[in-house]
This record gives C-alpha cells, structure tokens and sequence, in this order.
C-alpha cells in the first residue's frame, strides 16, 4: 500500500537561540507542551546561530528541528532561516531565553485571521529595564507617526504572523536585532492589519544574557526605522523636514531684514530653494514607492493564481 502523505502543520514556531544550552530544552518542551492542544502536526524549529555551546544538541534532545548556522550571523538571519524553512501556515516567533511564557502562544494564533498579524506587547508587569522602556517608547512613538497606526510595541520578538505574508518581507529583514522593527512597518505600510496582545515579559532563564548592545543596537533601530519610512512612505520624512528648512529660509531672511537692516541675503534664498527640492525629491520617491507597491501586489496576485 502507498505511504499515506505526511500532513503538513499549520503551526511552526521559531525559535532564534544563541548560546541557549541552559535552558533551551525546558523552553522547548514547555512550548511542545501548549502548542500540540492547537495543532497535532506542528512543527518546532530551532535556529541555532553559531552557537558556542550545547545549544543545538538540547534542543534537538527535546523534539526541536534543528538548523545551525555555521558561525554567528544575527537574530534577524536565524528568523529569516527559520521562516524560509518552516511548514506552517502560522508562524510563531518567541525567544529561546525563556521571557516568554508560552502559553501566550495561544493568544496570539487565536487571533491569527481577523489579524495578518499579532504582536505579544509588553504590560506594565513585565520585568524589564527602565532605559529599554524608555527607548521603546520613543521607537513606538516615532513608528506611529511613520506608518499612521499606534504601534504598541515595536521590538518585541514575540509575535505570530500568516506565512505568506512573513515571506514577503524577508527580503527586508535585517541580520540583526532589529528584525521585528522592519517586519511591522512593513505590514502596516503594505495594507496588512496588525493587532497586539498584552503580555508579561519575565527576566531571562537561568545564566542566559542579553545580546542586545543599547547604544550601538539603538542606533541601529532608529536607522532601520527611517530607512522603512523612507522606503514605504516617504513624504512623512521629506515633508516636514522640507517645512522646517523653508522656516528656516524665512525666518532667517526676515531677521536680517528686519533686525539687522541687511539685505534678505543668498543664504536665506539658498535655504527656501533647498526647502523646496527636498519636497520635490520626497514628491518623486513617494511615486516610486506607490510603483514599487502596486508592482509586488502585482506580482503577489499572480504568484497565488493556480
């Protein structure tokens, strides 16, 4: 008799670790544990990034699919491999240092299909530092006003998302920590709906630390969060700094007038032309935004038609 053919799951969980031995094992079988009750043909995949320890062999002891990278790439890098590697048609990301609880796991597939997206957004209960909360609040704030939608959490990790649409932005993803920046202006700006879950973060598991650098890793946010508005919607940068240079012109301008009873000046002139190409150049860049949209809608369009 012929094989009967594998089902395939409808949940993959990913799990980005580097240097996890210590208690990737418990991690995994606490979220085996939840994620069978949602889907007996799930997948649970570990991406272990170069690790220096006995990470891959842990996991892999406890039921995980195991994927190494031969060296340290980035947390980003292991979450596109694990995207590009999974079954599922839900995806679920969590951390492998144990902040996470994975019975929230739940939560955030339940709302998987009136959402294309669900983030676990860290409550006032979690553990966290008081200068990561700060700077979260500034990236959030920023993000709102970028992709016009209150984002609630903009780095956290822990998210579930439809896998179609995870694979259209793997291309933009980042190797590094910024990662679940990218992917949620992404989604907003391409049109897809975002939803949030409050959950509560706990401090990392056993001897686990943070691989986070605040100032270099900030820094690298904030870039990554101009170069998606830019990318996605570029009068918001354009626009108002193209404002801001033209007050500038004026006000500069009328205080030498009036003020210093000088002539307007060529530097006054140079500031309110400059205002006024930069307005342009965000004008055009916002053309070949909507372009570069409306051909990978396109192209999308044709890649789901048998």
């Amino acid at each position: 008799m012929p094989k009967e053919k594998k089902k395939l799951p409808k949940i993959s969980v990913i799990i980005p670790s580097f240097n996890e031995a210590d208690g990737i094992a418990k991690v995994v079988m606490q979220i085996k544990a939840v994620v069978k009750k949602l889907d007996k043909h799930h997948e649970i995949i570990v991406i272990d990034d170069g690790s220096t320890d006995d990470t891959a062999k842990h996991a892999k002891q406890a039921g995980a699919i195991v994927i190494q990278h031969p060296y340290n790439i980035g947390n980003g890098a292991a979450v596109k491999t694990g995207i590009r590697n999974a079954h599922g048609s839900i995806l679920v990301t969590i951390d492998g240092d144990g902040q996470h609880n994975p019975e929230d796991i739940t939560k955030l597939v339940k709302k998987i299909g009136a959402y294309d997206m669900v983030v676990g957004s860290r409550n006032r209960q979690s553990d966290t530092a008081a200068h990561r909360d700060i700077a979260n609040l500034v990236f959030n704030t920023l993000a709102t006003y970028i992709s016009g939608r209150k984002i609630e959490d903009l780095t956290s990790g822990f998210r579930a998302v439809k896998a179609n649409v995870a694979r259209q932005f793997v291309y933009l993803l980042p190797n590094k920590f910024s990662y679940p920046s990218t992917i949620t202006l992404s989604v907003v700006r391409a049109g897809y709906s975002l939803g949030y879950e409050s959950i509560q973060f706990s401090k990392r598991s056993g001897t686990s630390k943070s691989k986070i650098k605040p100032l270099q890793d900030g820094l690298r946010f904030l870039m990554i969060i101009l170069k998606i508005a830019v990318f996605y919607a570029p009068l918001k940068i354009f626009a108002p700094l193209s404002l801001i240079i033209f007050l500038l012109g004026v006000g500069y301008g009328l205080f030498r007038i009036f003020v210093i009873q000088a002539p307007y000046g060529q530097t006054s002139a140079l500031l309110i032309s400059t205002s006024v190409l930069t307005f342009l150049v965000g004008l055009v860049s916002e053309q070949i935004a909507q372009l570069r949209f409306d051909r990978s809608e396109s192209n999308n369009s044709f890649n789901d038609n048998p």
